[in-house]
C-alpha cells in the first residue's frame, strides 16, 4: 500500500558564490563578477549551442589512465567520443593497484588532460573518485588520508575542513575539477558490503557535520563537491555494483537517519548530489524502480523538499544494480534517470546508445528541450565557476609547489594518528617492547622462522597486493629481525598448521586484518560468502583458531572494517585503524610500540566491544617507558574505548 510522505522541512541550497579557482591571478577578482561574467558566458553558450551538443553535455565517460598515451588506440578512441558526442565530462579512474605509473608520469598523465581538453570544442569537467585525497598517490605524489571514518573517530570537524582543503588544491593543480566526495551515508548496517569504511560513521549528526565541513574546505579551495548516495545507501547488505539493494526502512526513519547529512551538505552549499542504485520502498513502492530512475525520490523529495538546486548527478549508470534492468535497451536507462530528474548521466554502459536514446525522447517529445537546457545551463554554470571557459589548462610547472607538499603529507599523518581507537585491552600486550632480542617480532608472510616470541599475523585478500607492506616496514624499523607472512583465502587452509605452531610458540601474537569495501572485493574475494564485509571463510577461520589458542596474548588490528568482534567474540585486545591506507599503518605501528597517545573513539557501535575501563588499566601497560608520551595516564590512552549497547 502507499506510505505516506515524509514531513520533511524545505531547504534551499547555499550555492552563494562562484568558487574561485586556485591559480594566483584570479585572487583579486571580486567572486561576484566571476560569477556574472562566467553566467553571461554560460547563457550566451547555450543559446549558440545545437540539440546534439546539448545532449552530449549531459554525459560523463569514464577515463581510464593506466591505458591513456597520446597516439593510443584508446586515447584516439577517447578523443573521438569528446568530438563524436560532444561529451560534457569525464570521471578519471586509475586502479588502486598495479607496478605502473610511479614517478614523473603524474606530469605525463596532466599533459594528457591538457590535450584532452584542447581536443574539446567547451572546456571539461574532469571529476575523479577522491574518497582518500588525490587518487592514487603513487601516481600522483600527492597527500595521503585515511578513510572517512577514521575521520569520525577524531571527531574532529576542523580535520574534515583539512581534508577538503588539501585534497581541492591539488586536485585543482593536476587539472581535476570536481570530487564525487562527500559520501553522506550512514553506515548504519555493519554487514555493508559497499560503504562501510567509506561513510564518515553511524550517527547522522556526526556524519553530516563533518560531512559540511569538508565541503566548506573544499569549495573554498575551488573544488566541486558531490553528497552521494541519495537517498542513503548505508543500510544495505548489497553492493550496488552487482545487484539493486533495497533499503527496507520507513518514512520515519529515512528522515530521522539517512536524510540530514543531506540536508547539511545542501546547507552548505554542496554543488552536486549523487543519486543511488537502491530501491526505497517507503519512497516509490514501483518495483522497476531504483532511486536513480525515481521522480518522485530525485525530483519530488531532493528537489521539491530538500531544496536542492544544483546538479544531480546519477551513479554509473554502466553498474548491475540499474544495467542489469536494462539489457534490452541500454540506452534507456539514461532516459528514465533525466525524465526522474538527474542533470548528469555518469558512465553510460553503452554511450552510443545512450546519446541517440535521449536525442529519440526529446525529438518525440518525451523530454522537452527546455528541460535539457535546463540542466545543461547548470553544468555550463559549473564549468564557469570554475572559470574554465578562460582558462582548462593546467600549468605544469607548478605541480610540484602545490601537491604533496611536507606540511599537508604532515597533516595527513597527524589526522590519521589520532583517529587510531583502542576498543578492548586485556592489560598484558601494549605497549610492545621495540628492539628486544628476546622479543622477536614474526609477522606471517610467505616463510616461517621457527620459535618466534612474538606473532603478527596479516590477514589479506591477496598476498600480492598492497596491504600491509607499509605496516611490515614500520614494524622492521624497529625490531630489525621481524619475520613477516602474508596469508589470503587461497593459501590459508595450507598454511594454517605453520601458523597456529607459530602463535603457540610466541608469547605475544598480532592479528592485522583487512578488510575494505570495494566493488572489486565484492565481486571476488567476498563472492558467495555469508557476510561480504568481512573475513572470507577460509581466513576466518584460521583467526578464529589462533583466538580459540592464544586469545590472552592477542592484539587484533582491524585495519578498515571496525565489526570483527561482532563474528570474533573472543578477540580481548582490539584496535581499530578504520583504514587500510599507508598513513594508518604507520600510526597503528606507533600505537603499538606505544609512540603515540591512542585517542580516537569509534564513530560506529561496535557490538560485544568493551571488556575494560580506564580505570582498571594501569599506565604502565599502555605507555612505552620510552616513548615521549610515557608520562600520559591511562585514561587518556582509554579514550577510544566503546560500550556496547
Amino acid at each position: 500500500m502507499p506510505r505516506t510522505p515524509i514531513p520533511l522541512i524545505v531547504l534551499f541550497a547555499l550555492l552563494g558564490s562562484a568558487l574561485v579557482v586556485t591559480g594566483e591571478k584570479y585572487r583579486d577578482v571580486p567572486s561576484s563578477r566571476l560569477q556574472s561574467e562566467g553566467d553571461q558566458w554560460a547563457e550566451k553558450t547555450l543559446h549558440a549551442l545545437s540539440l546534439e551538443e546539448k545532449v552530449g553535455q549531459l554525459f560523463m565517460i569514464r577515463l581510464r589512465v593506466e591505458l591513456l598515451g597520446e597516439g593510443s588506440p584508446e586515447y584516439l578512441q577517447l578523443r573521438d567520443s569528446i568530438r563524436k558526442y560532444h561529451v560534457g565530462a569525464m570521471a578519471m579512474s586509475v586502479p588502486a593497484q598495479g607496478s605502473f605509473l610511479y614517478g614523473n608520469d603524474r606530469y605525463r598523465t596532466v599533459t594528457l588532460l591538457n590535450n584532452l581538453q584542447s581536443e574539446s570544442r567547451l572546456p571539461l569537467l574532469i571529476a575523479g573518485d577522491f574518497e582518500r585525497g588525490v587518487l592514487p598517490p603513487r601516481l600522483f605524489g600527492t597527500t595521503v588520508f585515511p578513510h572517512a571514518m577514521a575521520f569520525g573517530a577524531t571527531g574532529n570537524l576542523a580535520y574534515a575542513e583539512e581534508f577538503g582543503r588539501i585534497t581541492a588544491q591539488e586536485s585543482r593543480a593536476l587539472g581535476v575539477h570536481w570530487n564525487l566526495f562527500p559520501v553522506a551515508d550512514v553506515n548504519s548496517n555493519p554487514a555493508n558490503p559497499i560503504i562501510g569504511t567509506r561513510a564518515f560513521g553511524e550517527n547522522p549528526q556526526q556524519v553530516g557535520a563533518l560531512v559540511a565541513a569538508y565541503i566548506r574546505g573544499a569549495r573554498a579551495n575551488g573544488m566541486l563537491t558531490t553528497a552521494k548516495h541519495f537517498p542513503g545507501h548505508g543500510n544495505t547488505a548489497t553492493d550496488s555494483h552487482v545487484s539493486a539493494p533495497s533499503v527496507n526502512e520507513d518514512a520515519e526513519r529515512l528522515s530521522a537517519v539517512d536524510l540530514p547529512p543531506f540536508r547539511k551538505a545542501i546547507a552548505a552549499g554542496v554543488d552536486a548530489v549523487m543519486t543511488a542504485h537502491v530501491r526505497v520502498p517507503a519512497l516509490d513502492p514501483d518495483p522497476t524502480h531504483v532511486a536513480t530512475t525515481s521522480h518522485r525520490i530525485v525530483t519530488d523529495l531532493l528537489k521539491g523538499q530538500l531544496g536542492f538546486s544544483g546538479m544531480v548527478v546519477t551513479d554509473a549508470l554502466d553498474m548491475a544494480g540499474l544495467n542489469a534492468r536494462y539489457a534490452a535497451n541500454p540506452g534507456r536507462a539514461a532516459v528514465d534517470a533525466f525524465k526522474a530528474g538527474n542533470d548528469v548521466l555518469t558512465m553510460p554502459a553503452n554511450l552510443d546508445a545512450s546519446y541517440r536514446a535521449m536525442l529519440d525522447a526529446v525529438r518525440a517529445g518525451e523530454i522537452s528541450e527546455d528541460r535539457i537546457d535546463a540542466s545543461v545551463l547548470k553544468i555550463l554554470k559549473a564549468k564557469s565557476s570554475l572559470s574554465l571557459q578562460t582558462n582548462r589548462l593546467v600549468d605544469l610547472s607548478a605541480i610540484s609547489r602545490l601537491v604533496g607538499n611536507p606540511q599537508n603529507i604532515a597533516e595527513g599523518q597527524r589526522i590519521s594518528d589520532h583517529s587510531i581507537t583502542l576498543v578492548r585491552d586485556n592489560g598484558t600486550l601494549l605497549p610492545l617492547t621495540p628492539k628486544q632480542p628476546a622479543e622477536n617480532l614474526l609477522f606471517l608472510y610467505q616463510r616461517l622462522k621457527p620459535a618466534a616470541s612474538t606473532v603478527l599475523v596479516i590477514l589479506c585478500d591477496h598476498t600480492y597486493a598492497e596491504d600491509g607492506r607499509v605496516l611490515e616496514h614500520q614494524v622492521r624499523n624497529r625490531i630489525s629481525d621481524a619475520d613477516v607472512i602474508y596469508v589470503d583465502p587461497r593459501i590459508a587452509f595450507a598454511t594454517s598448521n605453520l601458523v597456529l605452531k607459530a602463535v603457540e610458540q610466541a608469547r605475544k601474537v598480532v592479528v592485522a586484518v583487512y578488510v575494505v569495501p570495494s566493488a572489486a572485493r565484492t565481486r571476488t574475494v567476498a563472492r558467495h560468502q555469508k557476510n561480504s564485509a568481512s573475513l572470507p571463510d577460509s581466513t576466518g577461520m584460521l583467526l578464529e583458531k589462533i583466538l580459540a589458542r592464544a586469545a590472552k596474548k592477542t592484539v587484533v588490528l582491524a585495519m578498515g572494517n571496525p565489526y570483527l568482534t561482532t563474528e570474533f567474540p573472543a578477540i580481548q585486545t582490539y584496535i581499530c585503524t578504520f583504514s587500510n591506507a599507508t598513513v594508518s599503518e604507520i600510526s597503528v605501528a606507533r600505537a603499538l610500540f606505544g609512540e603515540i597517545p591512542i585517542s580516537g573513539r569509534s564513530p560506529v557501535n561496535i557490538q560485544r566491544a568493551f571488556t575494560t575501563t580506564a580505570e582498571k588499566q594501569p599506565a604502565a601497560r599502555l605507555a612505552n617507558p620510552e616513548s615521549p608520551y610515557s608520562h600520559l595516564k591511562a585514561a587518556d590512552w582509554l579514550m577510544g574505548g566503546v560500550r556496547a549497547q
